[in-house]
């Protein structure tokens, strides 16, 4: 491990003293982020884990491209990381189970994190009873995100819409001004991620948490309700043209933040893109949930501490964490990200209108699911992600078709 330990400099933490002093320690902290506003939000945390006389050292792994694999071989390699970026629940086992863990529910409590944390984010973070991750971006993973000046020039209102029928209903209008009504970008991973953003909204949280949770239930295929999100899929399927294909999806925010389209449904780490260029959330650009949602996903981008190494290490992977999730870091690592601050009592003055509407879509936890990062078996998931790509890019591709191969993917995994 690569791990600098300097004697005469010490760190306090942020949130509360621990068992152990915490001294000057180089931090290799291991991440995907690449994006122009992931950059600048590591650059905020970077800042604070330095103010305290730390030291970080990128080990940056390009986006989905399976890191965690990447992330076990360097721990089995022994070349570990102290610090990396992960949500699935299976890398903490695995972990744990090489003497790796490093378990934090006593140092949430002792410094009453918990209790200023959203439902949906306190749910994320914990592996087996036990908080283990360090949370420190709040998502939903499907919003609408459109551009004010083209809904006037076209004479719509995204705000206004009750029902995705509604939505689609407004979209031949828009073409006729000369736009484009949605942008999407032809990739597994967005496919993916735009799969089961509508599973929720459409066939809401018992469905979703049926085919995306920990217990998977292959019966739900069957309902009429899977049935009409694989058909809305195929309506976002056919607005993507020639040059969709393979397209990232921040270039695809910037068809919409150049007017060329309407609207994006993705993530809202798109907003990041949006205050890039400039933009200012609630006069140049707008966002608002999937129209007519049952639920939505929450997705929670989190840290994980690594174990088994010295309490001086330890204590400088504490002041990481104190550092994350402190109140006014988180304020402004989300207006550097786009994304919303992780801890409700974040300074108020800092929430931009889509934070506000994020936190007002989030007030009622019933409507809220999990990412299936945080829930699915990584198997499931890559074989979805293959099954409905398929049916995105081959219009031969019936319903039943997908359903079928769903059914015997669930056999062949989970069966």
């Amino acid at each position: 491990m690569s791990s600098r330990i300097l004697p005469g400099l010490a760190a306090g933490l942020l949130l509360g003293a621990t068992s152990f002093g915490a001294m000057a320690a180089d931090l290799v902290v291991y991440h995907s982020w690449s994006a122009a506003p992931e950059v600048a939000a590591l650059n905020v945390l970077k800042a604070g884990i330095e103010a305290k006389g730390h030291t970080w050292t990128d080990i940056a792994i390009p986006h989905n491209t399976g890191s965690n694999v990447n992330l076990m071989s360097l721990v089995t390699g022994g070349q570990p990381p102290n610090v990396f970026m992960e949500s699935n629940p299976g890398v903490y086992r695995d972990l744990a189970g090489m003497g790796f863990g490093f378990p934090l529910t006593q140092w949430y409590t002792d410094n009453h994190v918990t209790e200023n944390l959203p439902a949906a984010v306190a749910a994320s973070i914990a592996v087996d009873g036990e908080i283990v991750k360090v949370p420190t971006a709040l998502h939903i993973d499907g919003m609408v995100y459109y551009n004010k000046d083209v809904a006037a020039a076209v004479g719509v209102d995204p705000a206004s819409w009750t029902s995705l029928d509604a939505m689609f209903a407004d979209f031949q209008k828009v073409r006729d001004a000369g736009y484009a009504p949605v942008a999407v970008g032809s990739q597994p991973f967005q496919v993916g991620y735009l799969m089961h953003a509508l599973v929720a909204a459409i066939a809401g949280p018992d469905i979703y948490s049926s085919i995306y949770g920990g217990d998977v239930d292959p019966a739900v295929f069957d309902d009429p309700a899977f049935a009409k999100t694989l058909e809305t899929l195929r309506l976002f399927s056919q607005e993507a043209g020639r040059e969709a294909q393979n397209r990232p999806w921040n270039e695809t925010t910037n068809q919409v933040i150049t007017g060329k389209a309407l609207m994006q449904v993705h993530g809202d780490w798109m907003k990041g893109e949006w205050l890039g260029a400039g933009k200012v959330a609630g006069k140049d650009f707008g966002c608002v949930e999937i129209p007519g949602a049952k639920s939505v996903v929450v997705t929670v981008d989190a840290w994980g501490l690594l174990g088994g190494v010295s309490d001086e290490m330890k204590a400088a992977e504490l002041d990481f964490a104190s550092v994350v999730v402190d109140p006014e870091i988180q304020a402004k690592f989300s207006a550097a990200k786009g994304s919303t601050p992780v801890r409700l009592d974040a300074p108020a003055a800092s929430l931009d209108a889509c934070s506000t509407e994020v936190l007002s879509i989030l007030a009622d936890p019933a409507r809220q699911v999990q990412s299936p990062n945080n829930t699915v078996d990584s198997d499931w998931q890559s074989s979805i992600w293959d099954v409905v790509f398929n049916y995105w890019g081959d219009p031969s591709m019936s319903v039943e078709d997908v359903i079928a191969k769903l059914k015997d993917n669930y056999e062949t995994i989970l069966g």
